[in-house]
C-alpha cells in the first residue's frame, strides 16, 4: 500500500482526513474502509510515547491485493504499520496544552505576578486596568506549569488576586522537555 501522511488541511474538523486516490481497482473498494479504520485505530497510540494523534490527513495512492490472502483485517493491519513507519519518518513532535490565563491583581503585586508567570514559561500578552484600579494580566501558559498556581498566587499577593483559566491551543514542547517526558514514560527519545 502506498500512502501519503501529512497534517490535516487548515480548518478541517475531525480526527482523520481520509482521501482515496486509488485508480483502476488495484485495491478493491470494499477494503478502503478497512484502511481508514486501521489509521483511526493507530492514531489512538502515537509513535512517540503512545499519546494520541489528534488530527491527520492520509491519502491512499496505490496498492495491491491478493484474491486469496487479502481480507479486511489484512488491510487494517497494513494501515497501522504504514502509520507507524510514516510517523517515525515525519519528525513527530510532542504537543502540550496551552492555557489562556487572566489574573486580576493589585498594582503593587503586578511585578511579582508577571515574574512568577515568566518562571512558569508563560507569555504575557497584555495588561488592562479594571474599574476598581486593579490590574488585569492576560497570558498564555502551559498547563503543566499551572499546578499549584492558585496557592502561589495567593502567597505572592497576600490573597488579594484572583485568576481564571481556559484552554487556548496545543503547542510543541521544547526538545529538552520532550526528551525528559519521553524518558519518563519510556517513549521513543530517538525520534526527537
Amino acid at each position: 500500500m502506498i500512502v501519503r501522511v501529512e497534517p490535516a488541511d487548515e480548518g478541517f474538523e475531525g480526527a482523520l482526513q481520509f482521501v482515496n486516490e486509488v485508480k483502476g481497482g488495484n485495491i478493491p473498494k470494499e477494503y478502503i474502509p478497512s484502511i481508514e479504520k486501521g489509521f483511526l485505530s493507530a492514531m489512538k497510540n502515537g509513535v512517540l510515547a503512545g499519546y494520541p494523534v489528534d488530527q491527520l490527513k492520509v491519502t491512499v495512492i496505490d496498492g495491491s491485493f491478493h484474491p486469496v490472502d487479502s481480507d479486511q483485517l489484512s488491510f487494517e493491519i497494513c494501515a497501522q504499520m504504514a502509520f507507524k513507519n510514516a510517523s517515525a519518518k515525519a519528525k513527530p513532535v510532542l504537543m502540550e496544552p496551552i492555557m489562556k490565563l487572566e489574573v486580576v491583581t493589585p498594582e503593587e503585586s503586578m511585578g511579582d505576578v508577571i515574574g512568577d508567570l515568566n518562571k512558569r514559561r508563560g507569555q504575557v500578552e497584555g495588561m488592562d486596568t479594571a474599574h476598581n484600579g486593579a490590574r488585569i494580566v492576560k497570558a498564555k501558559v502551559p498547563l503543566s506549569e499551572m499546578f499549584g498556581y492558585v496557592t502561589a498566587l495567593r502567597t505572592i499577593t497576600s490573597g488579594r488576586a484572583t485568576s481564571s483559566m481556559e484552554f487556548s491551543h496545543y503547542a510543541p514542547v521544547s526538545s529538552s522537555i520532550a526528551k525528559a517526558v519521553l524518558e519518563e514514560v519510556g517513549g521513543r527519545v530517538d525520534l526527537v
